[in-house]
């Protein structure tokens, strides 16, 4: 994937740059894998916002992705690789040889008319999907599993690629790509290779128009607002962000900065080594 400037006709477009979609083979989607999604605006099922700065933008039709890749020893052909508006990452078309088609995560690297497998049997090959006791150590995965048969949960975003550090007993050593270590089950399945469009993360909207196309609703500083409205409000002229009590927070209240906001669960004791800690 590469990245264009546009000519510079008005002030946004002088920053923006969009993606040359070089990889993309087929604007048109399969018909039988498409699924309809309604927008949800950042509210759950009570109707109340859960996540801020969400709504409007395009409507979309959601691609039914195989995170499974639970059809062994077929072989599948990649039809075409194509854009997912719902990810960063690119989607591939593939077909088994029994005539079903699927659409799977797009690894960097992976051209029309590959051959994919899946299974302890696959060989060890850019597209294919085994369990982490089948991969050798020191390779690169995405679409890692946490549960064996629950469908692929980590490293699936555009440019992300996991990388296996070791195996030891019953479970691998993962390293992912926060820089987090955590232990998996070598019965649980990985994809070789590391996510395509890895270029992503360089595009500059550039635009607040862009932005609001994609569903992005903008975000207005707490100090601009009315103490009513924001805990960093009011006050005469300009005021920091800092409180004499508990500093920056959000607009609820909860401590913006050194404060875990994160929740225990059963999952934390496989963690080896946090993100973010030396």
């Amino acid at each position: 994937m590469g990245i264009r400037k546009l000519k510079p006709t008005t002030p946004s477009r002088r920053q923006m740059t969009v993606a040359t979609f070089d990889e993309i083979t087929s604007v048109n989607p399969e018909k039988s894998l498409l699924a309809p999604l309604k927008s949800k605006a950042g509210r759950n099922n009570l109707g109340r916002v859960t996540t801020r700065h969400r709504g409007g933008g395009h409507k979309r039709r959601y691609r039914i992705i195989d995170f499974r890749r639970n059809k062994d020893e077929a072989v599948a052909e990649v039809l075409s690789v194509e854009y997912d508006p719902n990810r960063s990452s690119r989607i591939a078309l593939v077909r088994y040889e029994d005539g079903e088609k699927r659409y799977i995560i797009a690894p960097d690297g992976l051209r029309v008319g590959d051959k994919l497998q899946s299974g302890g049997e696959a060989e060890i090959r850019i597209g294919n999907a085994l369990p982490l006791e089948r991969i050798p150590t020191g390779q690169t995965v995405h679409n890692i599993e946490l549960t064996p048969g629950k469908g692929g949960q980590l490293a699936r975003s555009a440019g992300c690629g996991a990388q296996l550090m070791a195996k030891e007993g019953k479970y691998a050593h993962i390293k992912l790509p926060s820089g987090e270590m955590r232990l998996i089950s070598v019965k649980c399945r990985a994809t070789i290779g590391a996510v395509g469009n890895s270029d992503h993360d360089a595009i500059n909207l550039g635009s607040a128009g862009r932005r609001r196309h994609m569903g992005i609703r903008p975000t207005v500083r707490g100090k601009a607002m009315n103490p009513d409205s924001h805990p960093h409000g009011g006050g005469e002229g300009g005021t920091s962000v800092g409180r004499k009590k508990s500093g920056p927070v959000s607009p609820t209240g909860v401590p913006a900065i050194g404060y875990r906001t994160r929740k225990k669960k059963l999952s934390d004791r496989y963690i080896v080594r946090r993100r973010g800690s030396k």
